[in-house]
């Protein structure tokens, strides 16, 4: 069993935290009059949007979303100031966000992964407030703790029907799982379905009426292509599948593919190749899981109907495939960002065997870094690396020793992520290394074929292929953000470039 070192901040929970996943039934009356208007601009007259409001979006379109930046085209035109934007993620196609921040009209940014040209912008110090990055379950639980207190909260959705219900299964921008804006829903104080696509009633919700304020009907919330990209398609380089090979017959010597398993992989190729090799082993054995969680690609899908899982949990959908899945199959099914991975409502990540995640660093101590490059430019961030890798029983990180001739282990990681605790086991390569912590798992290995390294061992043989790297210290510059921990603590800073 994982042993359980970080400190969990004492949290008072209040309000509805219960049947997050449960798809709600419209009720025949609907409770509270929802306005319909077909410009944001109506509905910002409506809203009374202002100086100093903060604002969210959800991110389940990825870089196809079109909502965040129709609502940022038209705060720029009214020139409203010092907003605070907390979006689930923010990908290279929100790049009007740039333009917002050097005019001041968005002073701080809260979010979970952040890539593109608005990172740029923040790291070159543009952004007048903090940028806060935290962990999908970390943001549902910051925001249902009342810590972050959203004014406005626009809400892509794929379908909506006359009675102001949403669904993201069906339309034709369908993105799948609504789960990282339902804490948005249900907290923000007021909500804003803004939508495509408009019918009569729908079936099974995820977005229920009784949250919502105004809905607007614009001709294209998004392109729902842009939901995948190259870092949700496994990998077909030779090294990657050889690490993914590798981590599957460890995990088969470790016992952990067993009848009733539980698994998730992270969305970077190599991560994604382990689940391949983890079918065959399946296959061979005649072993049948009790689910896989996350978000959800193609080969997870194959996997349940294939009859290798029994269900999916979906917080997001990676692919079209698994679009398409979600609105069609009972047994793919929607959660919350938070029964997803926030640490007070009983999150599923809890309930998971393993987990397979990447690195861009990881450290001497087993501290991973995805937030940054080693160069400390902001590439990513923790999503839900830290809350997985916190509640699977085993995590296990799979990178290339050498990435452009550049060792992944480092004796200090540039910007901490997801914390030397939360992490079990490296595979690379040349090698595999266990966290000195994970006695038990090292015990199960001693009489197998695998040879287990000190990490210490494989940084020495990333330093003999390709020299030891010049240390690259940015942590004396300027301080414009911070990595918050799921549970709220603060685990590192981010820094002017």
């Amino acid at each position: 069993m994982k042993k359980r070192l970080h400190s969990i901040t004492k949290f008072n929970k209040s309000g509805d935290f219960k049947n997050h996943q449960r798809k709600l039934i419209p009720e025949v009356i609907n409770q509270k009059e929802i306005i319909f208007v077909t410009s944001l601009s109506e509905a910002f007259d409506l809203l009374k949007i202002k100086d100093g409001m903060t604002l969210s979006f959800h991110h389940h379109l990825r870089n196809g979303d079109f909502v965040m930046n129709l609502v940022s085209n038209e705060v720029f035109n009214r020139n409203i100031k010092n907003l605070h934007y907390v979006p689930s993620s923010i990908f290279p196609n929100n790049e009007v966000l740039s333009k917002l921040i050097i005019n001041k009209n968005i002073t701080n940014i809260t979010t979970n992964y952040l890539s593109g040209p608005v990172a740029n912008t923040i790291q070159e110090g543009k952004l007048e407030g903090l940028l806060l990055m935290h962990t999908h379950g970390g943001r549902a639980r910051a925001i249902e703790a009342g810590e972050i207190k959203i004014d406005v909260s626009f809400l892509a959705t794929p379908e909506v029907d006359k009675l102001g219900n949403g669904t993201g299964a069906f339309g034709a921008s369908a993105c799948g799982s609504l789960g990282y804006a339902i804490s948005d829903l249900k907290y923000a104080k007021k909500k804003v379905l803004v939508t495509d696509n408009v019918i009569d009633l729908i079936d099974n919700p995820e977005f229920d009426s009784k949250y919502v304020d105004i809905v607007v009907v614009i001709d294209k919330i998004g392109d729902s292509k842009g939901i995948v990209s190259g870092t949700t398609r496994v990998t077909k380089d030779p090294i990657g599948l050889t690490i993914a090979r590798d981590t599957a017959k460890l995990l088969d010597e470790l016992g952990l593919i067993k009848d009733g398993f539980s698994m998730q992989t992270g969305a970077g190729g190599t991560s994604l190749a382990v689940a391949s090799y983890v079918k065959d082993i399946m296959i061979k054995n005649n072993i049948k899981g009790s689910f896989a969680s996350g978000g959800i690609t193609s080969y997870f899908v194959d996997l349940l109907n294939e009859g290798l899982f029994n269900k999916l949990y979906d917080v997001q959908c990676f692919d079209l495939d698994a679009v398409k899945s979600y609105g069609t199959n009972p047994n793919h099914i929607g959660m919350s960002a938070s029964k997803y991975a926030n640490p007070y409502d009983d999150p599923v990540v809890d309930k998971l065997d393993f987990v397979i995640l990447g690195a861009t660093e990881i450290d001497l101590n087993f501290n991973v870094n995805v937030t940054t490059d080693s160069y400390g430019k902001i590439i990513g961030g923790s999503g839900g690396h830290s809350d997985t890798a916190h509640g699977a029983n085993v995590t296990v990180i799979v990178a290339n020793l050498l990435r452009s001739r550049i060792p992944i282990i480092k004796k200090t990681v540039t910007t901490i992520t997801t914390p030397s605790e939360d992490v079990d086991i490296l595979v690379t390569e040349r090698g595999i290394a266990i966290n000195p912590i994970r006695t038990d798992l090292i015990e199960k290995l001693k009489n197998s074929n695998i040879k287990v390294f000190k990490i210490e061992e494989l940084l020495n043989l990333s330093h003999e292929i390709a020299g030891v790297p010049k240390e690259i210290d940015i942590r004396n510059n300027k301080v414009i953000g911070a990595v918050i921990y799921r549970d709220g603590t603060l685990i590192d800073y981010l820094y002017q470039k």
